[in-house]
């Protein structure tokens, strides 16, 4: 069997489509999977790391960006259609799993056009444009929130969670205190602001650092700056004398997570469905641009069932991440209900549901195939 997943630009797609490959490898290490995304997305860094064959189609965000980059994002737009032609003409797939982002449009809709099963991700409660429109024509939607039912046609909506990776889910601790340095006794503080990082979210940790002087004995950072601050971050940590591990990207994220005993975070669905799945207390930071507001609509489900934190990025401050570092890290009893109730909403069997569905769909095409030849021979 072959199949593609296509998707990329942010870790939020392409980390889903690295669970459904690792998945569907575990049950049949036959499979060929393939991933096509774009030479300029984290997927150009990541998926070949993962072993997996990676090919491009040339297309760009419509949303949020300039006249002139509308004008070249529609450009590329259609030449992501011709290399989405080739890339089917030439893998024959057996399926086509799209994980969202702009590179996973034109491919689905090329597989539905040539009668290929397909199935799409929706990973936030809002759907973005591109999946609104797919889920008219896909044979399966799989979602992540109950809300995002009303979008979609009832008869092929699943909820089935977002998936998470299973190096995320088994992460070692004890792999974790030798790869990353860092000491055992010491609380420790997850930061990240997504795949490249997040400036405003940089900026808040260094800021808060001498308002942590006073517990700087007891805690210790593992921070993925991105690299455009991981220089700057870096020499501020060393500056205060704040212990930790800092790193523009980190690839061993199940031991990241592992050793934390907070996360802070931007409110990504797929970073969610990591946090929720591994039960993890967080601080979360919504990035304040995201098509139509779903990071801070994600974020405040978990605030509201007392699993989160939710800093907006106009509250960001210095004094006010570490006002929410220091209540957590001084009131165990308060981590203990965050942990429950984040582990109450994590789906951690989102990736065996969404290959059960795979398996399911690609039988379903393949007895179709075959009642065809039967009755065309006859």
């Amino acid at each position: 069997m072959r199949v593609i997943i296509a998707g990329g630009g942010t870790g939020g797609h392409v980390f889903p489509g690295l669970a459904i490959a690792e998945e569907m490898k575990r049950r049949d290490d036959s499979i060929d999977v393939i991933f096509v995304g774009t030479e300029h997305g984290i997927e150009a860094k990541v998926v070949p790391r993962e072993g997996y064959p990676l090919r491009y189609v040339r297309a760009e965000g419509i949303v949020g960006v300039s006249i002139a980059r509308k004008i070249k994002a529609l450009v590329s737009l259609f030449l992501s259609f011709i290399d989405s032609f080739r890339i089917i003409k030439t893998i024959k797939p057996d399926v086509v799993i799209g994980t969202g982002g702009y590179a996973s449009g034109t491919v689905v809709l090329m597989a539905v056009l040539k009668s290929i099963p397909t199935i799409i991700l929706e990973q936030n409660t809002i759907p973005g444009m591109t999946n609104k429109i797919l889920g008219r024509f896909v044979d399966s939607i799989c979602i992540t929130y109950q809300d995002s039912m009303t979008y979609f046609p009832r008869g092929k909506t699943f909820l089935t969670g977002n998936p998470v990776r299973n190096q995320v889910l088994r992460g070692s601790i004890e792999s974790a205190y030798k790869l990353f340095s860092l000491e055992k006794d010491l609380f420790t503080i997850l930061v990240f602001g997504g795949s490249s990082g997040a400036r405003s979210i940089n900026r808040a940790i260094v800021d808060s650092l001498p308002y942590l002087y006073d517990i700087r004995e007891g805690i210790q950072f593992l921070h993925q700056t991105g690299q455009m601050d991981y220089e700057f971050v870096r020499h501020e940590y060393i500056k205060h004398g704040i212990k930790g591990t800092i790193a523009p990207f980190i690839f061993q994220m199940g031991e990241a997570y592992a050793v934390a005993d907070i996360v802070i975070s931007r409110a990504g669905a797929t970073t969610l469905a990591e946090i929720t799945a591994l039960g993890k207390p967080s601080i979360l930071i919504p990035y304040p641009y995201a098509t139509g507001g779903h990071q801070e609509f994600n974020a405040r489900k978990l605030v509201e069932m007392n699993a989160a934190r939710m800093l907006l990025d106009n509250e960001l401050s210095g004094e006010s991440i570490s006002r929410e570092i220091k209540e957590m890290y001084s009131d165990e009893s308060l981590r203990n209900e965050m942990k429950k109730n984040s582990k109450i909403i994590g789906r951690p069997d989102a990736t065996e549901k969404i290959v059960d569905i795979v398996f399911s769909l690609t039988k379903q095409s393949i007895l179709k195939t075959q009642k065809v030849g039967f009755y065309t021979n006859v």
